[in-house]
């Protein structure tokens, strides 16, 4: 059956590749099949539901290009679940009574659509499965195919997710003006949260392109020790414990020293702490739809900070928090290289009607290919063991990583 008719939707958090990818569709399609039309789901999910959509025009094709200078979606993204009756409900997405798989099937139904691009993370693409699933066993006959995007790099069988390299340079040019803070207070203590829930390699890959980038730069080290106090202490991510009071006298150390501590914590990390201390006192414990715990609620760079300024006598303790203008950045030339190579070969798998999430599969060699849905899982660890990571930890006098019972994926 030839292709007619083609759907976009960008779901989920922001991540430096939403733009880029859109674009990179409009234009893939608009090299090999000209004619065929495409349209745009507005906000993800919640335009499914609501047919709310808009149509790719040529005015909006010969301008395509200019998506991959962007950040953010064009299209808007919203955090739905399909499977969550009483969440769409509540939030007028869908009628009592109504089945919101069935309501997003019906819609694509009535839009003529034959192919579904889903462009998110793993909470995008297990809706999407969950999605392709129905379609598949009630006889709709509707292509879906997902493109991997988040910052936390954590979708298991994917090698690299989409925009993840973009948030870990942004992070880093973000923290490169924050340290300068040290120099506002005596004996200051910054510490720099990264997205991440259950996994560290943002954090991580962040802290090793800052000190790449710390490395080109130079401080007038007779007057102070800038480069010291410039560079990251410690790092902390989900997948390693932390003996905090160990840790704090390895700190303090360098605090007497430096006049400064710079922490680089994962926003996951701690998280299980947190939440007993939480629970244990009496207060409620804040989640999103699919059940996890709103980060930005219990605030664990706050709480970490808290916990080492006591132990190593901090002045002052700074937080800041790199995740919301690293994830809006537009794709850098590495994740826009990579963009192009999975958007290219998800047009080729529309054309034969194979769905499935594009993206280089650890299970098979690192082959670029349609990964089937029901393998698809979020919070993949990052994994402690690479050199690179040991090398890091190494480089600022961090003992070597003693890895954390891991929670299972969802």
């Amino acid at each position: 059956m030839k292709l007619q008719k083609v759907a976009i939707l960008t779901a989920g958090g922001l991540a430096p590749c939403l733009s880029s990818a859109v674009g990179g569709l409009i234009e893939r399609y608009s090299e090999i099949v000209p004619d065929v039309e495409i349209i745009c789901y507005r906000s993800g999910y919640k335009g499914l539901l609501l047919g709310d959509s808009v149509k790719v025009t040529p005015a909006i094709r010969a301008g395509a290009a200019l998506l991959h200078q962007l950040g953010g979606s064009p299209i808007g993204n919203s955090r739905v679940k399909l499977t969550n009756v009483k969440d769409c409900i509540k939030r007028g997405l869908v009628k009592e009574g109504q089945y919101p798989q069935k309501v997003a099937a019906d819609q694509l139904v009535k839009d003529g659509v034959q192919v579904l691009h889903t462009i998110g993370g793993d909470d995008t693409n297990t809706a999407a499965a969950d999605l392709a699933r129905f379609l598949k066993e009630n006889g709709y006959g509707l292509t879906v195919i997902g493109l991997p995007k988040t910052v936390d790099n954590d979708v298991h069988p994917i090698r690299q997710s989409l925009g993840a390299w973009t948030a870990a340079e942004e992070g880093a040019r973000y923290f490169a003006n924050a340290v300068a803070e040290h120099s506002a207070n005596p004996r200051m203590l910054i510490v720099h949260e990264v997205m991440g829930r259950n996994c560290g390699w943002l954090t991580a890959a962040t802290a090793a392109e800052y000190r790449r980038q710390l490395k080109a730069r130079r401080f007038l080290d007779p007057i102070g020790d800038g480069t010291a106090q410039a560079d990251i202490h410690g790092v902390y991510i989900p997948e390693i414990v932390v003996d905090i009071a160990s840790e704090a006298r390895r700190l303090r150390a360098i605090m007497d020293s430096h006049d400064c501590v710079n922490l680089f914590i994962s926003e996951g990390a701690g998280v299980e702490a947190i939440v007993k201390e939480m629970e244990a006192g009496g207060h409620a414990v804040p989640r999103d739809a699919f059940g996890h715990v709103k980060l930005d609620a219990i605030n664990p760079g706050k709480w970490f900070g808290k916990q080492f300024a006591a132990m190593f006598g901090a002045e002052k303790t700074l937080v800041q928090k790199s995740g919301y203008f690293a994830r809006s950045a537009p794709s850098n030339a590495a994740d826009r290289s990579l963009i192009k190579s999975c958007v290219d070969y998800a047009v080729e798998c529309a054309l034969r009607n194979e769905s499935g999430v594009i993206g280089h599969d650890e299970d098979q060699g690192g082959r670029l290919r349609a990964i089937e849905f029901e393998r698809i899982k979020g919070g993949k660890p990052f994994d402690i063991t690479q050199p690179w990571f040991h090398q890091l930890l190494a480089d600022i006098g961090q003992p070597p990583p003693v890895p954390a019972a891991q929670p299972a994926s969802h």
